[in-house]
């Protein structure tokens, strides 16, 4: 099952039916876990997230081997989404940031973690942490948002939304267009999309592209 509606082409469609092959499966022990365990009043952020699924070793959602985390929800409604089960906001699997960081942590090939969806930054709130002990680790984040960059950035859609953007590292932003879709296109579905190395956007104060030729093989 691919990653989010809002940017796959037919061929990567294809690709990560057999490359993925997780995505949408249970959680299983996760979920209940997730369930039983209360929100801790201390905490900055939300620990519970909800799933469509999951992806563990994902080759299509970014570079290297990717830990692939598919939020449910998602508002854009993109014709052509690959993923419509993932846009009602009602359902999905509730797990932990806990529970996810733990897949990340048994799987020492991982390069880094994909945000997608649905829209991940619908629930940035309970996606920052996640992210952060990423980084931390030394791997890399990539998100897929129909929300633009700059929106993102203003608080488009909740006030999570910049803190959550601040630890991703490349973002593909930008509603999925069928009209404009490519095949010809790496990470994203339709030519209106773009990849933005978000660090060196927020230092430069304006979009900063994704350079693939200068950064193969890293992810930043």
């Amino acid at each position: 099952m691919p990653s989010t509606g809002c940017r796959l082409s037919q061929k990567r469609f294809e690709l990560s039916e057999t490359a993925v092959g997780t995505v949408a499966e249970p959680l299983g022990e996760a979920q209940e876990e997730a369930q039983a365990e209360p929100l801790n009043a201390s905490q900055t952020e939300p620990s519970v997230v909800t799933l469509y699924g999951t992806a563990d070793d994902s080759i299509v959602d970014g570079p290297g081997i990717r830990f692939a985390v598919f939020t449910q929800g998602c508002k854009h409604d993109c014709l052509g989404c690959h993923n419509p089960k993932a846009q009602p906001f009602e359902g999905g699997i509730p797990t932990t940031t806990d529970v996810l960081w733990q897949k990340v942590e048994a799987n020492p090939l991982l390069a880094g973690i994909t945000l997608t969806g649905g829209e991940p930054f619908e629930q940035a709130a309970a996606l920052v942490e996640l992210a952060r002990r990423t980084r931390e680790k030394g791997l890399t984040v990539w998100a897929y948002s129909g929300y633009r960059f700059e929106n993102l950035l203003g608080g488009t859609p909740n006030e999570a939304a910049p803190r959550l953007l601040e630890q991703v590292d490349v973002l593909v932003d930008g509603l999925f267009v069928e009209r404009l879709k490519s095949l010809e296109l790496t990470w994203c579905g339709s030519s209106n999309q773009r990849l933005i190395d978000v660090p060196a956007s927020l230092a430069a104060g304006r979009v900063v592209e994704w350079q693939q030729e200068k950064n193969i093989g890293q992810g930043r």
